[in-house]
């Protein structure tokens, strides 16, 4: 599902990544464990397309990402690519229901097929009760949750989690990696994890390390 071939990305003279190979099959859980500045959170956002690198090659589902333009990658990135990060990153004028939404409007799907799909979701994640909450009327953990959501709503082909639980409480985080884990082997996306988390990083399928831009 994923292919990551000879990237490297430097900035200036600071080398950050340095030849990185990696793939990662569907319905698989890969954690990425290093210190930090080790480019582990630099790699995640290359095969998400939030970066581009300076060479090597990329492939999700079958596709070639550096065949395409700015506009498709777009809509690839929309289409097949969940996100979660460290902070939600929620709309804090759009309650819960709506900010789950919104990548299933920007690709065009009819409101009321959104709003089931979104509705399925939130329930998947024992949020049924606060669909209508904004925001700041959520806890942090349910504020992650539906972030989680968000990161599903279009079915992506991979899933990529950028120290997902870091802002969480313990009980918090280790709900989240419970989901996490599981939703991804009901759904058969692939999910790269980068975590400081060591339980976390111990639930994966694989465990990778890197140092200095190398997986090792």
């Amino acid at each position: 599902m994923i292919r990551v071939k000879d990237i490297c990305k430097s900035y200036g003279d600071l080398g950050v990544l340095n030849g990185v190979n990696l793939t990662v099959k569907s319905g698989e859980t890969v954690s990425i464990v290093g210190a930090s500045g080790a480019g582990k959170t630099t790699l995640l956002q290359i095969i998400g397309t939030l970066d581009k690198a300076d060479s090597g090659e990329i492939e999700i589902d079958n596709t070639a990402l550096h065949t395409l333009n700015d506009k498709h990658l777009s809509t690839f990135r929309n289409e097949s690519v969940g996100f979660v990060f460290q902070f939600h990153n929620l709309l804090s004028e759009f309650n819960a229901l709506e900010n789950v939404c919104l990548p299933a409007f920007i690709k065009g799907v009819p409101k009321a097929e959104a709003e089931k799909r979104a509705q399925e979701l939130l329930l998947m994640l024992n949020l049924k009760d606060r669909s209508h909450h904004k925001p700041n009327e959520l806890s942090g953990g349910e504020q992650q949750r539906v972030a989680v959501a968000r990161a599903l709503i279009n079915k992506p082909a991979v899933l990529l989690a950028d120290e997902p639980s870091g802002n969480l409480d313990s009980k918090n985080a280790e709900q989240l990696h419970d989901i996490l884990l599981n939703i991804n082997k009901e759904t058969e996306h692939a999910c790269i994890i980068v975590t400081h988390n060591s339980e976390l990083a111990n639930m994966a399928d694989r465990k990778l390390t890197m140092v200095d831009g190398t997986i090792i």
